[in-house]
Formats: C-alpha cells, sequence, structure tokens
C-alpha cells in the first residue's frame, strides 16, 4: 500500500532536515571525507565527547575499517570558557585565577606564567627570592603533571596500580601546596611582582624529606610497567609521528622531544634563574607512545634535581621580600598595610578599580610548563584591561598530531595515544 501524498512529502522533509543537520554539524574538509564514498564495511565512530579515555571533553571522529582507523578528526571546542575573551574585559590582576583554570594539573606553573607575561609588559621587577620560590612552585607543578601522565596513561592501557602509586605522591604534593599557599588546586599564588607569601622553613623541610623518598616510589613504578611486555606492547611503535612533522606541526614539550627534537626553553630561551641549574633535556627517538611516555618518565628526575637546587638557594639565602612593594603603581599592596596606610590604601584602590596600565605595545612571554610552550602574547593599549590577550596552549598545539598519529592505527590504540599526548582539554579550548 502507498503512502498518501501529504505523508511522503512529510517524510521527505524530515530527510532533508536531517541532512541539512548532518551538514550543519560538519564543517571542516576532513569532517565531510567521513560521509564521502565510504566502503562497504566502513563506519564512522563518535569516540567522545564524555568517553573517559578522551582526558576531557573531546571529541574524536574516528572512520574505520574495521578496527583499522582509516580517519581520524579530532574536535576541540566543547567547553566554551572563552578566556581569552574574559581576559579583555578583567584588569591583569583579575584574570591570575582563570590561569589555575587552564591546565588545571599544575595551575601554579600556569600563575608564574601570566603574572611573568604581565611583568614584560609593565616593567616590573621580582625580587630575587621571589623569583627562587617561583622556581620551586614550578617544577613541582611539573612532577605533579607528569606523575598523573604516568598514570593516567597507564591505566589506558590497562595498568591500574600505577594510576593509584602516582595518585598517592600527588596526594603527598598537595599537602605541600596546601601549605604553600592555602590552596590545593586552584592556588592563585604568583602575583603580579612576585608571589603571595615566602615559604616556611618547615614546609621547605618536608618539601624536602617528599622529594627524597620519591625516588624510591618511581623505581617502584619503572620496575612494574616500563619493561613490562603487554604495557610496551601496548605502546612501542604506536603513535609515531616523525621529527619534521612534529616540528611542522608545532608541537612542544614532551610530545615534541619524544621525537628526538631537544627543544627546552628552561635551556634555550632561560628564564627565572634556570641558566643556573643543572639539569638535562630529555629526549628519545623512537617518535612513539613509549618514547613520550619515557620522557615525561624521566623529566621527573630532573625536575627532583632542579628541586633540590632551588630548597639549597632558599636556605641558605637571607629572606628577603618576595613581592615587589616598591612598585606600587602595578603591584598590590600587603593587606596590613592596606588596612593601616592611607598611601597603599590608595594604591590598593587605583589597581583594583584600574588595574595595572603597562605602556601601549605588544610582548610575548612563554615557560616551558609541564606540557610545552605556555606563552602569552598580550597586546596593551595603555589600560588596566589588555587590548588583546592570546594564549599559545600547548596541549591545543599537541592536539593537532593526534589525526597523524592514528590513522592506519587500531581503534584501541587511540587511546593509548591521546593518553600519550596527555592533553588538558581546560587550555585546548580557550
Amino acid at each position: 500500500m502507498s503512502l498518501p501524498v501529504s505523508n511522503s512529502a512529510t517524510i521527505d522533509r524530515v530527510e532533508k532536515l536531517r541532512q541539512t543537520k548532518i551538514l550543519r554539524e560538519v564543517q571542516d574538509k576532513d569532517t565531510v571525507a567521513m560521509f564521502e564514498d565510504p566502503l562497504e564495511n566502513d563506519m564512522v565512530l563518535n569516540m567522545g565527547p564524555q568517553h573517559p579515555a578522551t582526558h576531557g571533553v573531546l571529541r574524536v571522529l574516528l572512520r574505520l575499517d574495521g578496527e583499522t582507523v582509516v580517519k581520524c578528526v579530532p574536535e576541540l571546542g566543547y567547553l566554551h570558557r572563552g578566556f581569552e575573551k574574559i581576559a579583555e574585559n578583567s584588569t591583569y590582576h583579575e584574570f591570575i585565577p582563570h590561569t589555575d583554570r587552564l591546565d588545571y594539573i599544575s595551575p601554579l606553573s600556569n600563575n608564574v606564567a601570566i603574572c611573568l607575561a604581565i611583568e614584560k609588559a609593565a616593567g616590573v621587577t621580582v625580587p630575587e627570592r621571589g623569583t627562587w620560590v617561583r622556581m620551586l612552585v614550578s617544577e613541582l607543578a611539573r612532577i605533579s603533571s607528569h606523575l598523573l601522565a604516568m598514570g593516567a596513561t597507564s591505566m589506558d592501557v590497562g595498568a591500574m596500580t600505577v594510576f593509584l602509586w602516582t595518585f598517592t605522591e600527588r596526594e603527598k604534593q598537595y599537602d605541600l601546596f596546601e601549605r604553600i599557599c592555602g590552596a590545593r588546586m586552584t592556588t592563585s599564588f604568583a602575583r603580579i611582582g612576585g608571589v603571595a607569601n615566602d615559604i616556611p622553613d618547615d614546609v621547605l623541610r618536608d618539601t624536602r624529606a617528599w622529594l627524597n623518598q620519591l625516588p624510591e616510589r618511581m623505581s617502584e613504578v619503572e620496575r612494574l610497567v616500563n619493561r613490562n611486555r603487554i604495557f610496551v606492547d601496548r605502546m612501542a611503535g604506536t603513535g609515531y609521528i616523525p621529527a619534521d612533522k612534529a616540528i611542522a606541526l608545532g608541537l612542544t614539550g614532551a610530545t615534541l622531544r619524544g621525537s628526538g627534537v631537544a627543544r627546552d626553553l628552561r635551556r634555550d630561551e632561560p628564564y627565572m634563574f634556570y641558566d643556573q641549574m643543572e639539569f638535562d633535556v630529555i629526549t628519545r627517538n623512537d617518535g612513539d607512545c613509549y618514547s613520550r611516555y619515557m620522557v615525561r618518565n624521566l623529566e621527573i628526575w630532573e625536575s627532583m634535581k632542579i628541586c633540590h637546587q632551588v630548597i639549597d638557594k632558599l636556605e641558605s639565602m637571607p629572606r628577603t621580600p618576595v613581592l615587589a612593594e616598591d612598585q606600587p603603581q602595578s603591584v598590590v599592596s600587603r593587606k596590613a598595610e592596606v588596612y593601616t596606610k592611607m598611601e597603599e590604601l590608595i594604591n590598593d584602590f587605583m589597581i583594583i578599580n584600574f588595574g595595572t596600565m603597562p605602556p601601549k605595545g605588544e610582548t610575548y612571554t612563554a615557560i616551558e610548563s609541564p606540557k610545552g610552550e605556555l606563552g602569552f602574547f598580550i597586546v596593551s593599549d595603555g589600560t588596566g584591561h589588555p587590548w588583546k590577550m592570546k594564549i599559545r596552549s600547548p596541549s591545543s598545539s599537541n592536539l593537532q598530531a593526534l589525526k597523524y598519529m592514528a590513522e592506519g592505527a587500531m581503534v584501541s590504540d587511540v587511546v593509548a595515544i591521546i593518553g600519550s599526548i596527555d592533553p588538558v582539554m581546560g587550555e585546548a579550548d580557550k
């Protein structure tokens, strides 16, 4: 029995609307190609954005021939945070807490990066001790980030125990962070002109004690998985990307160094006092998931070396100021002084209401964050709000390689590849 004309027209209209919706959702030629000329056994699969192995709200569109990835299109943009536009509507001081939410695994490092960028734009100098404190918390943040990367990558391929062990060490770190700045995760510790407070002697002592016991814990993790047959089979040879392609795509951090490129801003473009530190830039030449895992593993040992050197320096030097209180036109005064002195009250009122005002111009400042080059491009129009702030986030850069790493691999390898990139979507979707 044939359908009435009206019903046929309705069905046609619904089909057109459905097709229109599909085409509206696919916005680039790579994604459109997913739906063109499918082979008989091809299947288009959405991995994420809710998948636990995508390390956040990352959608990966996969076209599969059996279990082989024929095409891969990563899609960022499910958080809609708009940090860069928020920055344009905040004073420089107000924007610092937002950097806690970029790579929220290493907020202390992010805080240092944004303050260095603002200080470069505004011409603010930081007291020596404040810089040493910044270096210590930045390297502790690197250890914290790499511990999570090792644990999460291991768990992605089935090694649950490593995740529990590395998370145990991170909890000990978070106890130290809480004693350093009063917060465990969203720290907002750095300030324009230095840091919020000095680190007490007992916290420095306990930090060193934690660093002294960490090598044994790291050795346990390494004995469990680094030469484990299943772990190595899942990681070695998977997600290969050569050095020239890694450079062309703008990869950074351990993802770049895992392809044999010895690029580290701490050594190549030294900032703070890294030029006084003894440490090695870790590289591996295989360009696969196992190489990227091993780079992060070995970088933890290098960060431990740096932390010991910084603590030695902090313990040997006098307790001089950690905040540039002699530059009140740019630096927020201490609350105790704001509440008791008229001059500091006026300065506080001006900065809180109108902000630090760098001269007109453009500056770019970058650090070697745990995931790679984290840079802030600031365009100042002379007011207390940036006219433009562009964030160069390593997770966003490194995810560009996912397409090339995944195509030709098995669908189960995609999980290991994403883990080896170690993205955090909080900074990828800006």
